[in-house]
């Protein structure tokens, strides 16, 4: 019979409603594009797409990913790399969450800014598909 010490260390944290809910909704700013997308890894925690058509070297094409690591959720949306005109206009309040060239951290979920990444993953996605990444 285990102590309640040990019993206490062999719970697993119950899933934060909220972190579920903004993996939900980052993952389904990828997922909008899907038609387009050969999908990597749909796990818990971890999204993971390439654009379906390959390279001129016949390689896949990251199109965009979303990892959860402990409260942070990372975004990373490649078109924002190749196109970096599509963060001119970008809201301090989105500035904030970035980090680097292509990533956005969150460890909330903000319908504002989240409407506002995608926009930014609606333009992206069109930036692709006019030069025949997706």
């Amino acid at each position: 019979m285990k102590t309640s010490r040990e019993a206490a260390t062999d719970k697993k944290p119950a899933a934060d409603a909220g972190s579920t809910d903004l993996f939900a909704a980052l993952r389904g700013l990828l997922l909008a594009h899907g038609s387009a997308l050969s999908v990597v890894h749909d796990d818990d925690g971890h999204f993971y797409a390439n654009c379906r058509k390959l390279d001129a070297k016949g390689k896949a094409q990251f199109f965009g990913a979303v990892k959860v690591s402990g409260r942070k959720h990372s975004f990373h949306f490649m078109p924002v790399y190749d196109f970096p005109e599509l963060l001119v206009e970008v809201s301090p309040a989105l500035r904030k969450h970035m980090q680097g060239k292509s990533c956005f951290n969150f460890t909330s979920l903000d319908p504002a800014v989240l409407d506002e990444l995608q926009g930014i993953v609606e333009q992206g996605a069109s930036r692709y598909e006019a030069v025949s990444k997706l």
